[in-house]
């Protein structure tokens, strides 16, 4: 949505049958509206690594962007707030920070090309790989915790929307590197 108090006031609506935690307004404006230690239905059906029931297990966060656009500083800057305490109060590593997409590949597309990952890599809020290893792209995305049953080139655009947004074209050398490096430092199942 393009309003944020609209996309606020759908998730607080019975007949909406979605919801998250928190919302997050262009302005930095934060809304609660799920308790933390409450279920919140905002990613759908979805996995990460051994994890099949995603909102059962996680924190949702959503954030008023139509994805075509950046986001905006005050925005973001409550967004480092608010992972940073939702990380310390419930001992969450980085590598367990996900967007929609990477749990719902094809399914879902937010937070988007435009999300500055890196940014939250940067105040140790999320991770960020080097483009240093080899193998097979599956078998490492798996190992990472890509474990949609989804086809290759689904598979890859999730990959490439967090970790090479403005790569193109069929799967080479740099995305086999990137998810080669994810898989070794950060595979999912020794977290």
């Amino acid at each position: 949505m393009g309003c944020a108090q609209k996309a606020r006031d759908w998730l607080c609506h019975d007949d909406a049958q979605v919801s998250a935690h928190y919302v997050l307004a262009p302005d930095g404006t934060t809304w609660h509206l799920v308790d933390e230690a409450d279920r919140a239905w905002h990613a759908g059906a979805g996995a990460w690594g051994p994890i099949e029931d995603v909102n059962s297990r996680s924190i949702g966060i959503e954030i008023a962007n139509t994805g075509s656009t950046p986001f905006a500083a005050r925005q973001m800057d409550a967004l480092d707030s608010l992972v940073a305490g939702i990380m310390e109060r419930h001992a969450i590593p980085p590598e367990r920070v996900i967007g929609h997409s990477d749990m719902a590949p094809g399914r879902k597309i937010d937070p988007g090309a435009r999300f500055d990952w890196r940014r939250l890599a940067r105040q140790g809020l999320s991770i960020w790989p080097e483009a240093n290893g080899a193998g097979d792209f599956t078998a490492n995305a798996r190992r990472f915790g890509y474990t949609a049953d989804v086809p290759l080139d689904t598979l890859l655009h999730s990959f490439r929307l967090r970790f090479r947004p403005a790569a193109t074209g069929p799967l080479d050398d740099t995305d086999r590197a990137i998810m080669a490096n994810l898989a070794d430092r950060w595979p999912v199942a020794a977290s």
